[in-house]
């Protein structure tokens, strides 16, 4: 499949249109579908909604991007992962019906998650946008159910736009004419945008601040909009930026009728890896048994932000970081937020991946941010220098879902 086009991204509908259609097109038989956009907060809150769903006795099929430790992760029928026989069915019906033309990779898998769901009956299908909006792979239902943007920053420039707005518009394109949009804390030169193509659609809003609010208040999560105030758990998935992914999730609930045992549901029972996720077993937790081990697969600067945000209400653990980078990111600026927080960092290479950064270029980063820094061989070689220095630290493995992934797969 990689072999089919010499660019891993290259954002255009014509190739999935035209796959599609051989295929007798697969998008037009979907369970009611919600489409997800936004920079950040995407698979947290779909990981939100589904936990609700499932909660009032739906059944679900989901499709996220990327995957962590296998690439079954990313597509889920009515619950269960896609076994390894029915992906491999999938993708070779959809080879046979490409006939060899050029596709992506995410194009042609997208396609075959959306085949997968289409032959399978749920009551709803969950589809995350892999990167911008307006041409992912995923936006071929004209009539989605509900849409939802998340926050959206700078983050794939070379891709989506160089200023905020015109991020925003691209990931404004999945709003469809006459259909609800959800929409997350924006910046108002984000919002703006969002606010202008759904006026021109005729797309009913939701906007975080305008028609529903969310706060935390004495260790509760509380949530009102016009239909009234809801008194709930904290998200179970940590970091105070997950009650704002907690309040979309529960907006778009409240826009599918759900009531509030699926809202409670949402926020105390979603499981979502590789975001501020403990490890607590593995060769990297038995080889340094009195540190506390962290995991995070943020990587842009509102990434860096949440981090810190979530360090800073732990305990006071010295805190070391073990960070590796691929270098289409602003690496200074994911890195600048967490500095307060960091007694220091250890860079290191992501193994496998050709655009990761070197260790020397991370480190030099973080300097650039005021953490003090060293580069490593390895995590294990800096978690192990780390452990040797402070027994009792707390330590954050970060910068990728790419090394994320790798972390997952050797210590799951």
């Amino acid at each position: 499949m990689m072999t089919l086009h010499p660019k891993i991204i290259d954002l255009t509908l014509d190739r999935v249109h035209r796959l599609l259609a051989a295929l007798d097109h697969p998008e037009t038989r979907l369970p009611p579908v919600i489409h997800l956009a936004g920079t950040n907060g995407k698979g947290s809150t779909q990981a939100m909604i589904r936990a609700g769903l499932e909660a009032s006795g739906a059944k679900v099929h989901a499709y996220t991007s990327p995957h962590l430790a296998r690439f079954h992760e990313r597509i889920r029928l009515a619950g269960e992962l896609i076994s390894e026989p029915a992906l491999t069915a999938l993708l070779d019906e959809c080879m046979a019906a490409n006939g060899g033309e050029a596709i992506t990779f995410f194009e042609a898998t997208t396609v075959a998650a959306l085949l997968a769901f289409s032959r399978m009956p749920a009551d709803y299908t969950l589809l995350e946008v892999g990167l911008g909006g307006r041409l992912d792979a995923t936006n071929v239902v004209a009539q989605p159910r509900l849409t939802i943007i998340t926050p959206v920053s700078v983050d794939h420039q070379q891709y989506l736009g160089e200023t905020l707005a015109e991020i925003a518009g691209e990931k404004a394109g999945i709003i469809k004419r006459g259909v609800p949009c959800v929409v997350g804390p924006q910046a108002e030169a984000g919002l703006a945008v969002i606010e202008a193509k759904a006026a021109r659609l005729g797309a009913p809003l939701f906007v975080h601040g305008q028609h529903w609010q969310v706060s935390e208040e004495r260790g509760r999560l509380i949530y009102q909009d016009e239909a009234g105030l809801m008194d709930l758990p904290l998200p179970n998935l940590p970091g105070p930026h997950q009650v704002q992914n907690a309040g979309a999730a529960i907006a778009a609930l409240r826009q599918l009728g759900k009531d509030e045992a699926a809202c409670e549901a949402a926020v105390s029972r979603a499981l979502w890896p590789a975001r501020m996720q403990r490890l607590a077993r593995g060769p990297l937790t038995e080889s340094a048994p009195g540190v506390e081990l962290w995991l995070d697969g943020g990587h842009n600067p509102a990434g860096g932000e949440a981090v810190a945000a979530t360090l800073a209400r732990m305990g006071p653990r010295p805190t070391y970081a073990v960070c590796g980078m691929l270098n289409t990111k602003d690496v200074t600026g994911y890195m600048r937020p967490m500095a307060p927080q960091l007694r220091a960092l250890y860079a290191v290479g992501i193994p496998g991946e050709a655009n990761t950064l070197p260790p020397e270029a991370t480190r030099d980063a973080a300097r650039s941010a005021g953490i003090e820094a060293e580069a490593a061989l390895s995590v294990e070689a800096a978690l192990a220098e780390i452990a040797a220095k402070e027994p009792a630290a707390r330590v954050l493995i970060c910068g990728s879902l790419y090394l994320a992934g790798q972390i997952l797969r050797d210590n799951g």
